[in-house]
């Protein structure tokens, strides 16, 4: 016993204030400049992080790797890409001997990437004009696995296309479509996308039939 202090809660408080920390700065009011990890993911968070921001819960230290290793710029510069008057910019974690490599937390092992982070290699490699990059993820029981990719023209003419929707949305002040996923159980704007299971009213087989009694 360590006594009755709440540790879990003092852990949680440390994970939430690093994560503030190494969060990517992004300037709500300006439309001009893009961030990789805005159009990689769902828009419609994006939109919501930039017009009416809710903090996300960190689950532990584990997610806070990626966001150490960009602040230490451990070989790797944030760059932008021009698409025409709008900057894209991103930054990889780690920039090795003209390989690009992220680093991603994982709850266990799997068969292949997650989406999100092959566009978001993918993008890098053609913000940095560089051919190859790897992806390296990192379990709860610090077990690694990675994936490589070499870069294709493709999937980033499809993250142009996100940015171009992207940039007209925030100037329209238009909320993006919803764009479900398996991240949305744990987006901290799922109730203004869905309803929340907690506001729920519970009813019976008779009140659905309208058949319950009136008072």
């Amino acid at each position: 016993m360590m006594g009755d202090r709440d540790y879990r809660s003092t852990i949680k408080n440390a994970v939430d204030s690093i994560g503030r920390e190494l969060e990517i700065e992004i300037n709500s009011g300006d439309f001009k400049t893009i961030h990789l990890q805005e159009v990689v993911q769902c828009l419609r968070r994006s939109y919501y992080d930039r017009t009416d921001s809710k903090e996300i819960e960190r689950r532990g230290f584990n997610d806070l790797l990626s966001g150490l290793l960009r602040k230490l710029e451990y070989g790797s510069v944030a760059k932008e890409f021009a698409i025409d008057d709008i900057k894209l910019k991103g930054q990889a974690d780690m920039l090795v001997d003209d390989i690009i490599v992220l680093f991603r937390p994982s709850q266990g092992i799997t068969e292949s990437p997650l989406a999100q982070d092959l566009l978001y290699l993918n993008s890098c490699l053609w913000i940095y004009d560089k051919t190859d990059g790897v992806i390296i993820y990192i379990t709860n029981n610090r077990e690694e696995f990675t994936f490589s990719l070499t870069r294709d023209k493709k999937m980033f003419e499809e993250i142009i296309r996100r940015v171009r929707v992207f940039c007209d949305l925030l100037n329209e002040q238009k909320t993006p479509i919803l764009e479900p996923s398996a991240n949305c159980a744990d987006c901290q704007y799922y109730q203004r996308c869905f309803i929340g299971k907690k506001n729920s009213k519970q009813l019976s087989l008779a009140e659905m039939l309208g058949l319950a009694k009136e008072n």
